[in-house]
């Protein structure tokens, strides 16, 4: 009988990190887009508080996008980077408990808000003169109560269940992180039961959240097919386009991890596509959503002219 082992001792990632040849320019790269992430998002949330002009319900779902974001890569990312310098490649149980519950949540309210912003996007398109009734600032409370309350129950509710099998003696998660499907590879027990809850959670939030979004946008590209300017419709279809495929990776790489059956997984592959919404799409929110529009670049520049302003008059002191 295999022995099991229920006490708190560490875990071992087999993380990014294995070939040494390649170790550097993958942790090199990763801090880049770690960074690029906080600061992209960092400077929209400072952007859409500063500026009055922003202050619409889009740019408020988008600037708690961009919260959501912050903190979920810093779930992530900060211990992976941490341990390739201190050369090690553990985690205490408790250490992987709260990353496993930061991540449901956090992860949990981004599938939810992202599916509540497209309808934003239906509403303000098909529907503008009942935009200022439909997406009140209450509404958008709402929304982000709603996306927060979802995340959360992901969150407390998979959690404790996933933390409380007995793990075998090798603790090792083939892993960058303490993502649920590789952790319960570890357990000495029978895990199909809490498999299939898992399943049905990821049902609710995969595809209904993302059956959203494609109905809302194709709502949106038949409005946008009947405008009679060429030049609207292109600059429509673009930013459409740009959305769908972040969302894409975003939702694909997730429902490939959460609902596809065992024998399609392997660790490489999981691990890869993993990398797409928990490290790429944190960077790729802020640059495809906000940074790219005209409103929020003309944001920052009114920002930079305010940040330039003193200094010109504080060196014309001297």
């Amino acid at each position: 009988m295999e022995e099991y082992n229920t006490s708190s001792t560490d875990f071992t990632f087999m993380g990014l990190f294995n070939r040494k040849e390649t170790s550097g320019l993958i942790f090199a790269i990763i801090s880049i887009i770690f960074f690029t992430a906080l600061m992209a998002n960092g400077v929209m949330i400072f952007l859409i508080q500063t500026d009055l002009r922003l202050h619409t319900p889009m740019y408020f779902l988008l600037s708690h996008l961009s919260l959501i974001d912050m903190m979920y890569i810093s779930t992530i990312v900060p211990k992976m980077l941490v341990n390739y310098l201190l050369d090690q490649r553990t985690i205490s149980f408790v250490g992987c408990t709260a990353q496993h519950f930061l991540y449901l949540t956090l992860v949990g309210a981004e599938f939810f808000l992202l599916g509540l912003m497209a309808y934003d996007r239906y509403v303000a398109i098909c529907n503008p003169l009942r935009y200022p009734v439909l997406m009140s600032r209450r509404v958008c409370w709402m929304i982000i109560a709603g996306s927060w309350f979802g995340g959360s129950l992901d969150g407390f509710l998979l959690t404790p269940i996933t933390m409380s099998f007995p793990f075998c003696n090798s603790r090792e998660i083939n892993h960058f992180f303490c993502e649920a499907p590789a952790v319960l590879k570890l357990a000495c027990a029978d895990t199909a039961l809490y498999e299939t809850v898992m399943y049905v959670c990821c049902v609710l939030m995969l595809l209904i959240p993302f059956s959203v979004v494609l109905a809302s946008y194709a709502r949106i590209l038949t409005t946008v097919q009947c405008m009679s300017s060429v030049e609207g419709r292109k600059k429509a279809f673009a930013t459409c386009s740009s959305h769908m495929t972040v969302v894409s990776l975003f939702y694909g790489a997730a429902m490939y991890t959460y609902m596809l059956p065992h024998s399609y997984h392997k660790p490489a592959q999981d691990k890869v596509l993993s990398v797409f919404y928990t490290i790429l799409t944190p960077m790729l929110n802020p640059l495809i959503y906000s940074l790219r529009n005209k409103d929020v670049t003309g944001a920052l520049k009114r920002a930079l002219g305010r940040f330039k302003g003193p200094q010109r008059v504080s060196g014309g002191v001297f």
